[in-house]
């Protein structure tokens, strides 16, 4: 059997269950396109390890590569199509896990202050639209990608209501905004009707200066530029510079904090604070809190607290 042929085969029964699986099929198909789809059995295990180690330096896609390739030569022993993996027995040890960088209050203020300053008639995208993506990005932690797919009918500003469709799990789901989100959403697209830009309901919400979808990538390019006018920049040695999705990361972090200076049951809304992000469990939430002084300070108060009245109660 060639390997495109079986590569085909394995990604629709992942799919048929119910799996997005798109990354695992790029992978995949990427592997099939570079050992030129041979018969499967005559796959090498020198054309497995040179498509994962590729050109560059191990990082932790080598480790997702090798993943991919692993659920599929298994799935391929178990159909009789090849006797053993070609995959390498030895691993390479993982980079340092990566960090998101959480934005301080007033590090967003820098971030839309300088939105403001950069408006300039000549760039497709807008000052105004970057400056009300990164405020829904951070006050409603959507994903970049749940954000960019909004279209006007999936934006309900008398409720302050979005309808996220068909997100990261193949799921919709309705997330409630504040008043102040609501405001800055409702301000946009009023500046988006008198642009001209059609108000039809399968309309994209997020729109350039010519009406386009804004892309990610144009997204991602423009918020570069303005966190370099805006000043903002992480010193902890980390390879990556602040992201746009670190907004989402930001969110989530402050939302927490927000609890812990309430004196609210933080374990109690945990769920509640995964369901709100799109997660299928807390695991997923749980990558989302990266522990800064803040949040650490917080906690270390809660438990202090709790410490105390303990004492208290044994005197």
């Amino acid at each position: 059997m060639k390997l495109e042929q079986a590569v085909t085969e394995y990604v629709a029964l992942k799919q048929s269950m119910g799996m997005r699986f798109h990354a695992e099929e790029v992978i995949l198909k990427a592997f099939s396109k570079t050992v030129r789809n041979v018969d499967i059995e005559d796959v090498s295990p020198l054309d497995a390890y040179n498509y994962i180690s590729g050109a560059g330096p191990v990082t932790r896609f080598w480790h997702r590569k090798q993943e991919a390739l692993r659920g599929f030569f298994r799935f391929a022993i178990g159909r009789s199509y090849v006797k053993c993996s070609p995959l390498p027995k030895l691993l390479p040890k993982l980079p340092k896990p990566f960090l998101p960088y959480i934005f301080s209050q007033e590090e967003l203020k820098m971030l839309l202050n300088a939105a403001v300053a950069q408006e300039n008639p000549r760039r497709k995208l807008q000052a105004y639209t970057l400056q009300t993506l990164i405020l829904l990005l951070y006050g409603a932690g959507l994903r970049i990608s749940e954000a960019l797919s909004l279209k006007v009918a999936d934006v309900d500003l008398p409720t302050s209501l979005l309808s996220i469709r068909q997100s990261k799990f193949y799921k919709t789901r309705l997330v409630p905004i504040g008043p102040q989100l609501t405001d800055a959403l409702t301000s946009y697209s009023i500046k988006r009707r008198t642009s001209g830009h059609r108000q039809t309901p399968e309309m994209p919400f997020f729109v350039t200066q010519t009406g386009e979808t804004v892309t990610r990538q144009m997204a991602e390019r423009a918020f570069r530029r303005l966190r370099k006018s805006a000043g903002v920049f992480r010193h902890d040695g980390a390879r990556y510079q602040p992201r746009l999705h670190d907004l989402r990361h930001a969110f989530a972090v402050h939302r927490l904090v927000s609890w812990y200076r309430q004196g609210e049951d933080v374990q109690r809304l945990l769920p509640k604070l995964a369901t709100y992000l799109g997660h299928v469990n807390l695991a997923a939430t749980q990558h989302y809190l990266t522990m800064t002084p803040e949040l650490l300070r917080e906690a270390s108060l809660r438990f202090e607290r709790y410490a105390g009245m303990g004492v208290n109660h044994e005197e």
